[in-house]
């Protein structure tokens, strides 16, 4: 069967994102700056902003686990901004041509109730596609398969004819399980071929 939706996800795909940039100043040395990464598992706390948690409460919960870090870890939300520079400026045309091609457009983000208005303020265009499932909105998170269960139905996509385009390779590969087609975003030109690959024309 044809496509017909296409559901993107956000960061690294439509919106560069780079949590290194919230600390090129406070730790301009790579190597610290992975060393406190990795002493407060910041992958995994971050995610739990992105499943629900508000940031003063995770701040909270990381700085009593590491006092000393304390001023590090409530620098990230301060420097926010900063890690969500630009877009992806092609993928936004691809996006964009897509729907103008009559295309179902989706998003489907690990993104935090408390940080995703703000992007949305400053990157239009993520209001084009016919609607977004933000994780922290409704405590889900990629690649947790009731994500997909729920966008799904949101969006009453036919999962035969939907495509999934995500940077990370656990969620492509949660979308396939889920039923869905899906591919591992790169680069906007790999993307298009990936496209042409599954017959869309862009």
């Amino acid at each position: 069967m044809s496509i017909h939706h296409i559901v993107f996800d956000i960061g690294r795909v439509l919106i560069h994102w780079d949590h290194h940039a919230a600390y090129l100043d406070a730790l301009p040395d790579e190597e610290a700056r992975l060393r406190f990464f990795e002493d407060v598992d910041f992958q995994g706390w971050n995610l739990q902003q992105d499943a629900g948690r508000s940031w003063a409460e995770g701040e909270k919960d990381l700085a009593a686990r590491f006092p000393h870090y304390e001023e590090l870890i409530r620098l990230f939300r301060k420097n926010w901004h900063l890690t969500v520079p630009h877009a992806i400026e092609e993928s936004v045309a691809i996006m964009r041509d897509l729907i103008d091609r009559g295309y179902d457009v989706t998003l489907l983000t690990n993104w935090s109730a408390d940080t995703y208005p703000i992007a949305t303020e400053r990157y239009g265009f993520l209001a084009e596609p016919r609607g977004v499932t933000v994780s922290g909105q409704i405590e889900m998170v990629k690649p947790d398969p009731a994500i997909y269960d729920h966008h799904q139905r949101t969006f009453e996509l036919d999962p035969a004819r939907t495509l999934f385009i995500d940077d990370s390779e656990r969620n492509v590969e949660a979308a396939r399980a889920h039923g869905w087609q899906a591919v591992q975003f790169e680069t906007p030109d790999r993307l298009r071929a990936d496209l042409r690959n599954h017959g869309i024309r862009v």
